[in-house]
């Protein structure tokens, strides 16, 4: 958190007094470096972690530009917010409606998983924000459900997220629809990787770029180690005993397929620890109830595979653990950022079998610092730790050298000579005078 506070950011009065009374008194880094520029009409490419506080980041700006501007008669959308999951829509309009609260604006969801009607009756409303996920939005725009040309202001949530599950299409075809708007904000996770800039490019004009990663910070505040498993067996007595452990009051527990999720909390209720689950291919409504039930601590652990988790917020989680190894060091941030928010602390623990050793040093480079090894009594792994094969690095002075010494040892190379031709060589004969007379035979 910063020293300053909201006041100190040309807020509207109604904004500063709601953040108050959620308790949100001063500006986290992201929110710090974006408000003035984006108040300032500018286009935005900015990264931010979840859990620093990216959603007022772009919601504090957008509904001041409503207030600073407002419509002389109802209308359709003026801000359009596009995210990749119907659970980063649904917390994102949660929190649009404590923020506007008493300032008269709307606030309306479109997403995948609610009856067409229901939307319909909502397009003959007014709305001032719109949250959608990109495939129903764009079934409405192309049915001219949906009135772009009134889009003044263009939001792109977790972008990272939306190019990884396959939407960069379909937002940079809304993108083109909202061709009218002044303004667009775009935020991820990571501003790396040439696709993410690329894809911005086509999206933003003239952004600036904000790069407000606090992650080496915010990571202090959670508790990072790893056990060492031989085996899935192994692997599942560790999880019981850690989830048995009075510190773990709320726990995520990631796996990498949604076979594994089934199998895991068949082993867990097995072991007297309910659980709840996510999984890809759930319906909405049991997506719904699992993150209620999680939410209201009716049970303590969420059973979860990266897709399905994305961009799922869920408060007072206290330990993330990593069944499975994740695929990326990049994906391994956004699992442990879901615990220790809001300034609380939180512990990430992962298992690591043999096969994932080479993953976990990858991580370590990537996050700049040493993940420490724990041991429960009793569950010790029984096999060592293989050997990380370290290449030896060879400086360019060195390969300068080696480079010089193949081309002098290529120029004094010999022509080499046939062994047919040296064959029949034979002897070399010797020359004759003609003056000379040969020796007669006896």
């Amino acid at each position: 958190m910063t020293t300053e506070d909201f006041s100190t950011l040309d807020l509207d009065p109604t904004l500063i007094k709601n953040l108050q009374n959620q308790n949100i008194l001063k500006p986290t880094i992201i929110q710090l470096e974006t408000l003035p520029v984006a108040l300032d009409g500018k286009d935005v490419l900015g990264s931010a972690p979840t859990g620093t506080g990216k959603t007022l980041a772009f919601l504090l700006p957008a509904v001041q530009h409503l207030l600073d501007f407002p419509r002389r008669k109802p209308g359709p959308p003026r801000i359009l917010i596009l995210t990749p999951t119907r659970e980063l829509a649904m917390q994102i309009a949660e929190q649009a409606k404590l923020l506007t609260e008493g300032t008269g604006l709307s606030i309306a969801t479109i997403t995948g998983g609610v009856a067409y009607m229901n939307h319909a009756e909502l397009f003959s409303k007014n709305q001032d924000i719109v949250i959608a996920t990109t495939g129903r939005l764009l079934q409405y725009i192309k049915e001219e459900n949906f009135d772009c040309r009134a889009v003044e202001m263009l939001i792109l949530d977790e972008a990272d997220r939306m190019l990884d599950m396959g939407f960069s299409q379909d937002v940079e075809t809304i993108s083109a629809e909202t061709r009218w708007r002044k303004q667009t904000l775009l935020f991820s996770a990571t501003l790396e990787g040439d696709g993410l800039h690329d894809f911005a490019s086509r999206i933003l004009s003239n952004p600036v770029e904000i790069n407000a990663d606090p992650s080496r910070k915010e990571r202090k505040k959670i508790l990072q180690f790893y056990y060492r498993a031989d085996d899935l067996d192994h692997k599942i007595a560790l999880l019981i005993h850690l989830l048995n452990q009075p510190e773990s009051q709320k726990s995520i527990v990631f796996v990498r397929k949604r076979e594994k999720v089934y199998e895991l909390v068949e082993k867990l209720h097995h072991a007297g620890i309910a659980s709840c689950y996510l999984e890809g291919e759930m319906v909405q409504a049991k997506r719904n109830e699992a993150i209620r039930r999680i939410s209201d601590n009716s049970v303590k652990v969420l059973v979860a595979t990266d897709v399905a988790a994305r961009g799922i917020d869920i408060d007072d989680i206290t330990h993330v653990i990593n069944f499975d190894a994740p695929r990326t060091a990049d994906i391994y941030l956004h699992r442990i950022g879901r615990t220790a928010r809001a300034g609380k602390k939180g512990t990430a623990i992962s298992l690591i079998e043999a096969h994932d050793n080479e993953l976990l040093h990858k991580i370590e480079r990537y996050i700049k610092e040493p993940i420490k090894i724990r041991t429960i009594e009793g569950l010790r792994p029984k096999t060592k730790a293989p050997k990380s094969v370290t290449k030896k690095r060879v400086s360019n002075k060195t390969k300068l050298k080696k480079s010089l010494q193949k081309k002098e040892d290529a120029k004094k190379k010999k022509v080499k000579i046939r062994d047919r031709v040296q064959k029949n060589r034979g002897k070399p004969k010797k020359s004759i005078n003609k003056n000379e007379q040969l020796p007669l035979n006896q």
